[in-house]
C-alpha cells in the first residue's frame, strides 16, 4: 500500500479510512493506551488560541484531516469563542464522528485547501501528514492559509530511532496493532498500513526541515511514546 503514489495512494487512503471509520476512535485509544487524548490537548495548547484580554476579535482555527473531529472538539472545549472549521477529504470519517454542537465540517483536500490566503490564526492536524501524497505541497497550503504570526501544529507518527526498545516497538507495530485491528475492525490491511507508513514517513528532524523550507520559523518538535509519535509546531 505504501508503495502507491499520487492519485492511487490518495484513493487508497480515502477508501481505507472509510472502511475503518466506525472503529477509528476506539482503536486509537487502544493502540496508544489512551495517551492520544493528552496529545490532542497538547496540540491545542501549542496552537495558542487564547486571545488577549484587550482583543475582541474572534480567532479562527482549521483542524485539517479532522477525521472524527476529536481535535476540533478539544479546540472548542479549550476556547469556546474560537471559530473552528473541521476539514477532511474522507466524508465517512466526518459523518461517523459528527456530534451535536460540533463545529462546521468541510470537505477539503490538504493539497488544495478551499480557503482564502491568511484566513486562520492556527492550522492543526492529527495523524494527517504521513498520509498526504505531497508533504511539501500540504505545508505550503497550510502556510498560505495562515495569517502572519499564525501557528501550525502537527501531531503524527514518526520513525523511531534505534535503541534497546526497538525489537519491542517493532513487535507492537507489526504484530499487535495489525492483529488488534483485524480482530476489532475486520480490516487487517489498514493496520498494516499504519506501521509501514510510519517507517516510510519522514523522521522528526526531516519534517522540521520541510516546515522550515516551506517558510515557517521557530520550528520545534518533541517525541512521545518511545519516539514513535512527534508533535511539531512553528509560526508563519
Amino acid at each position: 500500500m505504501t508503495n502507491l503514489t499520487g492519485g492511487e495512494r490518495a484513493q487508497y487512503v480515502r477508501d481505507m479510512f472509510t472502511r475503518i471509520a466506525r472503529h477509528y476512535d476506539f482503536m486509537n485509544r487502544l493502540m496508544t493506551g489512551g495517551q492520544d487524548v493528552q496529545w490532542r490537548k497538547e496540540v491545542i495548547r501549542l496552537a495558542q488560541m487564547k486571545p488577549s484580554a484587550s482583543s475582541s476579535r474572534t480567532m479562527s482555527l482549521l483542524d485539517l484531516g479532522t477525521g472524527t473531529g476529536d481535535l476540533a472538539r478539544e479546540a472548542l472545549k479549550r476556547n469556546p469563542q474560537t471559530r473552528v472549521i473541521a476539514a477532511d477529504f474522507t466524508l465517512e470519517m466526518m459523518h461517523v464522528g459528527r456530534k451535536p454542537n460540533d463545529p462546521p465540517y468541510s470537505a477539503a483536500d490538504a493539497l488544495n485547501l478551499p480557503f482564502k490566503d491568511s484566513t486562520f490564526e492556527a492550522v492543526i492536524s492529527g495523524f494527517l501528514m504521513r498520509n498526504v501524497t505531497d508533504v511539501n505541497r500540504s505545508l505550503q497550503e497550510q502556510y498560505r492559509a495562515l495569517k502572519s504570526g499564525g501557528r501550525i501544529v502537527i501531531l503524527d507518527t514518526t520513525r523511531p530511532k534505534k535503541n534497546i526498545l526497538s525489537p519491542f516497538i517493532w513487535f507492537h507495530m507489526h504484530v499487535m496493532i495489525p492483529l488488534l485491528g483485524k480482530l476489532i475492525s475486520g480490516v487487517g490491511d489498514a493496520y498494516e498500513y499504519l506501521p509501514d507508513s510510519t517507517e516510510q514517513f519522514l523522521s522528526a528532524e526531516e519534517l522540521a526541515a520541510r516546515m522550515t523550507s516551506a517558510g515557517f520559523k521557530n520550528v520545534y518538535f518533541k517525541r512521545l511514546m518511545f519516539g514513535t509519535i512527534a508533535i511539531h509546531w512553528g509560526e508563519k
